[in-house]
């Protein structure tokens, strides 16, 4: 099994940090590089011609690799609200249809087409979250329903922020495309974690950003574009987006045609020479450890937490087969106390509260003590 990553962190021995689905740490790599970057920002003299491409192609290679993706298929921007919006501005969502969305899921999937639903004549139908975590049958049910509109899109999260429900996205997928319907993924939660390949599972868009699971910065995100749509107006006109609008050229405005891939859609002011190279080093070690490795550890530490919970009758935890494999979501029958995560963070354990829910979120710079040590703090609050 993979053994603990901590080495790799500035993480100290007594810091139990589980928290890495609302922002992980930077590796120690991506930190220097960080440092590095502005220190060159700082004398932009020195920057080689071809500098900003090369860190353009290997951010955007970083990302294709961690989601089976051709390079080209993928597009550099800043957020998952940003792929949201080209899906939006590409999409032609029928009259009289539905956009399914999760209830309580970020709004980055959510909110683009209830800004849109009354203009464009569709309804935004919100699938309830399930008392016993199983989304993918209350998606499918609600794709399926009798009687309803059709279903022209699904926009949804791979696994729920929340309570970590994971979602079958090919069941989902098989479903929608029995109606003709698309498919956008918020895989925020699971690119570089759970084995993602959009050659077999064929979304419309796939979006992911780096400052959580893949240990990047803010403000760096990747969508990747399948090639049916491809031949859309991106959301911003940049002359890197075009075939030949280069101002080393004697003419400046040689070749206005769009780049014929997924290029076209880059983000403007794409050049982040602070936080390209960041982002591309977290990809990168995400996807040396693989997917399988990474998948090991963090369901081995959250069934630990779990088996280390055993007779709390105040601590409900969702059926293992719904839940993804590494995000805990505890609930608490009597409500959470109030004070619980400041207690918790007073001893450095640090988790998050999400809905009334404690989330538990281990990443591969986590070990066995740390888990341990959270499972023990919990019992003794609670008890």
């Amino acid at each position: 099994m993979l053994p603990s990553q901590r080495a790799h962190f500035d993480i100290p021995s007594d810091v139990a940090y589980l928290n890495a689905a609302g922002w992980s740490p930077l590796p120690r790599a991506t930190q220097e590089a960080g440092r590095a970057a502005v220190a060159r920002k700082g004398q932009p003299w020195k920057l080689g011609p071809d500098f900003h491409e090369k860190q353009h192609d290997r951010a955007r290679t970083a990302a294709a690799a961690l989601i089976g993706a051709d390079a080209n298929d993928v597009a550099l921007v800043s957020s998952v609200g940003y792929g949201v919006a080209i899906a939006g501005k590409l999409l032609t969502i029928p009259r009289g249809s539905r956009v399914l969305v999760l209830q309580n899921d970020h709004t980055s999937p959510v909110l683009e087409w209830v800004s849109r639903a009354d203009a464009q004549g569709f309804t935004v139908d919100t699938v309830a979250q399930p008392a016993n975590g199983d989304w993918t049958s209350a998606v499918l049910d609600a794709i399926e329903r009798p009687g309803a509109a059709p279903v022209s899109l699904a926009s949804i999260s791979s696994i729920h922020w929340s309570d970590g429900g994971l979602i079958d996205m090919q069941a989902i997928r098989d479903a929608l495309r029995r109606q003709g319907a698309a498919l956008l993924v918020d895989a925020t939660h699971g690119v570089g974690v759970i084995a993602t390949d959009v050659k077999s599972l064929d979304p419309d868009f796939l979006i992911f950003p780096t400052y959580k699971w893949v240990l990047g910065p803010y403000g760096r995100a990747f969508v990747y574009v399948a090639p049916r749509h491809q031949e859309g107006v991106p959301l911003e006109q940049a002359s890197f987006g075009r075939r030949n609008v280069k101002a080393e050229n004697p003419v400046y405005f040689a070749d206005t045609r769009y780049l014929p891939d997924a290029r076209r859609f880059d983000m403007g002011e794409r050049d982040h020479f602070i936080s390209m190279e960041m982002a591309a080093i977290g990809m990168e070690m995400m996807a040396q450890w693989g997917a399988a490795a990474v998948v090991a550890r963090l369901s081995a530490l959250t069934r630990r937490i779990v088996d280390g919970l055993n007779g709390t009758n105040a601590v409900q935890v969702l059926d293992e087969r719904f839940r993804a494999p590494h995000i805990l979501s505890l609930g608490f029958p009597d409500g959470m106390p109030k004070n619980l995560i400041p207690a918790l963070a007073d001893q450095q354990i640090y988790v998050a509260a999400r809905l009334g829910r404690m989330r538990v979120a281990p990443h591969v710079y986590n070990d066995e003590a740390d888990v341990d040590r959270f499972a023990a703090a919990l019992k003794s609050a609670l008890t």
